[in-house]
């Protein structure tokens, strides 16, 4: 191995991927030890360093050439937590780590703005994620927004004193973001977020979810917004052309205020991702569809919320009905993944959901869907499924909580063309027969039963080779909830 010539070593040491492999390299002689450590681009660093700032700067020495660093104390749950890296720590990377372009801190508690404003001096930073980051105030947010002169991606989660938005004028009117995510921060609105301005032009993912208290769950009220256009010129006049990828979660919107007008402007978006956002109604995924032909996918999260016209009648069910279904359907003719979930509706009350089976069934039928995902449809029965396993595309099927669907349905969805994984979390109605029904079709590559009832392991086991059986209720029960963290 001495022998080889160092551009070869060092082409094989970028084969290898491995943070373990490479640690054993490493040792085998100082010519590897050398080569690698100038070649390692990345590293991780957990609850484990102790004595933050000697240590990176070994690190620094160590790795002269990284670009992406990731200071992780989300597993040190003890007196101090993520005390020990300080801002001398963020010091040291900036003053050594020219090539930094990728930096990560998650929960580490002590650094403030001071630390933070070391960072302007790393005019090569991309990516900059800041996760609980409690001491961190807006001051901090504007140091980097002005000296990280390259950063074009930006995440906000769970930073509670970030409250003034100056920092985001900033960054709009310079346009160089194309990756803006903000989740729990108290500080923050969804309409602050429209302050962006021209920056919005340039944006490629944006993810906004509100501040939520611990245990909080918001309930939705009266929502007197029948006719709300999301087609007329409103006072935000703005354009986000270029965004492919949006989420918004847990935020209570209003006619003509709030992030609510983005959907009416998305023209290139490819992912849509709306989880318990209050207020909207038919004419706002009306006005998504027609301006969003090239739509890939779509999440919608919906609860119960109550809508009325006038002071004599109140109407309590999800969001959208099915005109919305019918508009997706007709202008959307690119989506293949879908998640419908529909949380506080009784099995008893249909009505409940916006969505009828016909209106269901057109959608379905008319995009190309490969993943499909419902939890809690009630209105699907075992004749939707006989309907949905005419489904020539759909290759992954995942089915939550829906009590109408028994061993019939099962029968029908064996058939499915090309269905190869499926998902049963917490159907009672589906037996062991059913589950049989499923090994004869022979087309299953996946079977997931997690918290069914009536189905047994022995059954389960029969159907395919790759086979996850479960009767962990309350883990089943946290997948059915919900309630996602960003990553």
């Amino acid at each position: 191995m001495e022998d080889l010539p160092e551009a070869m070593l060092t082409e094989i040491l970028k084969k290898i991927t491995r943070t373990s492999d490479l640690n054993s390299i490493s040792l085998v002689s100082k010519q590897l030890y050398r080569i690698e450590g100038h070649q390692r681009g990345a590293v991780r660093v957990a609850s484990t360093l102790c004595t933050a700032t000697e240590a990176l700067k070994s690190l620094c020495l160590r790795f002269p050439n990284l670009r992406k660093v990731e200071i992780d104390y989300s597993g040190y749950w003890a007196p101090g937590h993520g005390n020990h890296f300080e801002n001398n720590g963020l010091f040291v990377l900036s003053s050594n780590c020219s090539s930094l372009i990728d930096l990560t801190l998650s929960f580490c508690s002590n650094i403030n703005d001071t630390g933070l404003g070391y960072l302007a001096y790393c005019k090569t930073l991309v990516s900059l994620r800041l996760n609980s980051a409690p001491q961190i105030t807006s001051i901090g947010n504007f140091s980097v927004a002005v000296g990280c002169t390259s950063l074009s991606a930006l995440h906000l989660i769970d930073c509670k004193k970030i409250d003034s938005v100056k920092w985001l004028e900033y960054l709009g009117r310079d346009g160089s973001l194309e990756e803006l995510v903000v989740n729990n921060c108290k500080g923050i609105n969804h309409h602050d977020l429209l302050k962006f301005g021209s920056g919005w032009m340039k944006l490629q993912k944006f993810e906004f979810e509100g501040y939520r208290e611990i245990g909080g769950v918001r309930q939705g009220g009266v929502l007197y917004d029948p006719s709300y256009d999301a087609h007329s010129r409103d006072i935000y006049d703005f354009s986000c052309e270029s965004l492919k990828d949006l989420r918004l979660a847990h935020i209570n919107t209003w006619r003509k205020i709030g992030l609510r007008v983005v959907l009416g402007k998305c023209k290139a978006l490819e992912k849509l991702r709306l989880e318990y956002v209050h207020a909207l109604n038919d004419n706002d995924l009306i006005a998504l569809s027609r301006s969003c032909s090239n739509l890939k996918s779509i999440s919608l999260w919906l609860n119960l919320q109550r809508y009325s016209s006038d002071v004599s009648y109140c109407e309590t069910r999800t969001s959208f009905t099915d005109n919305s279904l019918y508009a997706l359907a007709l202008n959307c003719p690119m989506l293949q993944t879908v998640d419908l979930r529909f949380s506080g509706c009784a099995a008893d009350r249909p009505s409940e959901i916006g969505f009828t089976q016909k209106a269901f069934l057109v959608f379905i039928q008319s995009c190309p869907i490969r993943v499909l995902v419902l939890n809690t449809a009630n209105f699907l029965d075992d004749e939707g499924m006989k309907a949905l396993s005419y489904s020539p595309y759909l290759e992954t099927l995942e089915l939550i909580l829906c009590e109408a669907v028994t061993d019939a349905g099962m029968h029908f969805i064996a058939h499915t063309p090309c269905l190869s994984n499926l998902t049963l979390r917490l159907c009672h109605k589906v037996t062991d027969v059913g589950v049989a029904e499923l090994g004869h079709a022979h087309k299953l590559e996946s079977l997931v039963i997690d918290c069914c009832s009536k189905v047994s392991l022995q059954a389960a086991q029969g159907v395919t080779m790759l086979v996850h059986y479960s009767r962990d209720l309350s883990n089943a029960l946290v997948k059915t909830i919900g309630f996602s963290s960003a990553k």
